[in-house]
């Protein structure tokens, strides 16, 4: 479930002074939420996830701004891929609303690739055979925090086992270059 901030009790929970202070102790006391992602990977819904970072950001405006680009619209919401300055602004922090295990498709990461800037397709791809991945294997209630350039994928589940992930995004700021703000979804 894409935009997930609009539900009151995600923007309250994503504002819990517990989480907000993990975001806080990364980014700095301004460090807001400004969007949610539900992940509900299940038996009836099962998918792959390719090699990838989150470099697409919701923005309330779109202006060509260097460095921003390209454009696209998702559920009414400007995105534009964000350079690397901005990206290194932002944390996430994955709340597990069931275990992640090995056999239900968990996050993997390739190590320290979050310190690489934004890549190619080529480079993940070359990256993804040179680094060994790591499962990030969370239990229910536990919080994973995690920057989007980390290069990151997700398998298919192998299991009956439900796997839910809040996925809550933080910004040191909502304005970024030239006044671009970020949306709150």
């Amino acid at each position: 479930m894409r935009h997930a901030m609009r539900n009151a009790r995600v923007a309250a929970l994503a504002r819990d002074s517990r989480l907000m202070a993990m975001a806080q102790e990364v980014l700095g006391r301004a460090a807001l939420p400004f969007r949610a992602t539900l992940f509900d990977k299940s038996p009836a819904s099962n998918w792959f996830v390719v090699w990838h970072q989150d470099t697409a950001l919701p923005l309330c405006e779109r202006r060509e701004v260097p460095g921003w680009g390209p454009w696209s619209i998702k559920d009414d919401v400007h995105y534009a891929h964000a350079p690397a300055s901005a990206l290194e602004q932002v944390l996430a922090l994955r709340l597990h609303l069931d275990d992640s295990i090995a056999e239900n498709g968990p996050l993997r990461v390739l190590p320290g690739t979050h310190s690489l800037g934004v890549l190619s397709d080529e480079a993940l791809h070359d990256l993804s055979r040179q680094i060994v991945a790591v499962d990030c294997t969370v239990p229910r209630g536990g919080i994973l925090a995690m920057r989007p350039l980390v290069v990151h994928s997700s398998s298919k589940s192998r299991s009956n086992l439900p796997r839910r992930v809040l996925h809550m995004e933080y910004a040191a700021s909502l304005v970024f270059d030239q006044g671009l703000t970020l949306e709150v979804v």
